[in-house]
C-alpha cells in the first residue's frame, strides 16, 4: 500500500518547485503584487504549519491551488480591503517576463474579469487541464471551457491589431 507523503523533504525545494504557480494563482486572482505576495508567504506558512499528508505529487500540488485560491479570496473579499484605495503600483513590482510581448499579453490578462482571468491563467500559465481547473475551481468542465473559450474571445478583441489582424 502506497505511504501518503508526509510534507516531503526540504521546505525550500518544496518552495522553489510550486513558487511561480502559487505566486501567479495569487497575483492573477488579487490583481496585486503586494497581495499576491503575502499569499504566498502565508501558503507556505500553513503548509509548513499544517504537515499535511497527500497521497501523490498531484495532490500536494492540488492542495497548494485551492489553500492559495481560499487566502487570496479572504483578501479580495475582506472589509479593510473594500474600504480602502491602493497606491499604484510602482513598475517593479509587475510580472517580469524578458519579452516585452510577454508583458503585453499578461497586461491583457490580468484585465479581464476574475471569471476569466484566472482560467486562462491556469490553462496556460500553468498548463492544467480543464478537469483540473475545474476540480481547483470547483466549477463543472463545461462551466471552465466555456469560460476559456469568452476569456480567449476578450484577449483576442483587447489585443485586436497588435497581434491578430483586424477584419
Amino acid at each position: 500500500m502506497n505511504e501518503p507523503l508526509r510534507t516531503g523533504g526540504d521546505p525550500e525545494d518544496i518552495i522553489r518547485l510550486y513558487a511561480s504557480t502559487v505566486y501567479g494563482l495569487a497575483l492573477a486572482r488579487t490583481g496585486s503584487a503586494a497581495d499576491a505576495d503575502d499569499v504566498f508567504q502565508e501558503v507556505f506558512l500553513v503548509y509548513h504549519q499544517s504537515a499535511p499528508r497527500f497521497r501523490d505529487e498531484e495532490h500536494r500540488k492540488a492542495w497548494l491551488l485551492r489553500t492559495t485560491l481560499n487566502l487570496s479570496r479572504r483578501i479580495t473579499t475582506s472589509t479593510w480591503r473594500r474600504k480602502t484605495v491602493p497606491l499604484e503600483e510602482r513598475p517593479d513590482t509587475a510580472v517580469p517576463f524578458r519579452d516585452p510581448e510577454e508583458n503585453r499579453i499578461w497586461a491583457a490578462v490580468a484585465a479581464l474579469p476574475e471569471e476569466y482571468r484566472l482560467p486562462i491563467y491556469l490553462f496556460y500559465f500553468q498548463e492544467l487541464s480543464t478537469q483540473e481547473i475545474a476540480k481547483a475551481l470547483r466549477l463543472r468542465p463545461g462551466t471552465v471551457r466555456m469560460r476559456l473559450s469568452r476569456g480567449r474571445d476578450r484577449l483576442r478583441e483587447s489585443l485586436k491589431g497588435e497581434y491578430f489582424d483586424e477584419p
